[in-house]
């Protein structure tokens, strides 16, 4: 049981329509005994969309972690000195946060949360959500995947006709690539066919 006790931070960005996803997985993840600690951006904690209101996601992420979210830069920064975590999860990570973190731009919660955690030298799981991966992004996405200690959830090209360069990440193996990523291991392959799960 590679998750029985593992302290796990749990940090969701802005890409609204896989919010629904994140939830299951985040489910998933407390079922095989781990504890979340949630993390947010600045979007998930302000904007109410078609998808809900931020108030009804924050409750959720809430009720299901069973913990208080970090939802600002000052209380993410302590998660490095105090090493706090044994591995943080970004799930949906966008590509607004996939740049800053490729380039080491700390102006907001989740990537304060990921600089001061991999600081540490512990795990970084991404599960990325972006309409540009293989667009302008796919340079942070190349740094990252180059990156000590940041692993990736398996992901495709989600809708190929339309929306040539947007990459979705499986969010059903987000469970299965953390077990890998506390194990210092990148679940295999990376690339895969999306298939809407």
């Amino acid at each position: 049981m590679v998750l029985q006790g593992k302290k796990i931070g749990y940090a969701i960005t802005g890409s609204f329509c896989t919010l629904d996803k994140t939830i299951l997985a985040m489910e998933e993840l407390v079922k095989a005994g781990a504890e979340l600690i949630p993390i947010v951006s600045e979007p998930i904690r302000n904007f109410d969309t078609k998808y809900g209101t931020a108030r009804e996601w924050l409750d959720k992420i809430k009720e299901i972690s069973g913990n208080d979210i970090i939802d600002t830069i000052v209380k993410a920064e302590p998660i490095g000195p105090k090493k706090m975590l044994d591995l943080i999860i970004i799930a949906p990570c966008t590509g607004n946060t996939l740049a800053k973190i490729a380039n080491g731009i700390i102006d907001e919660t989740v990537v304060m949360a990921a600089k001061a955690h991999l600081r540490n030298e512990r795990p970084l799981l991404i599960a990325i959500a972006t309409n540009d991966g293989l667009g302008l992004n796919a340079k942070n996405l190349g740094i990252l995947l180059n990156t000590k200690n940041v692993y990736f959830v398996p992901f495709g090209q989600d809708n190929p006709m339309e929306k040539k360069n947007s990459l979705v990440a499986r969010f059903d193996l987000i469970k299965k690539a953390a077990e890998y990523a506390l194990q210092s291991k990148q679940i295999q392959p990376v690339l895969i066919e999306y298939r809407g799960i």
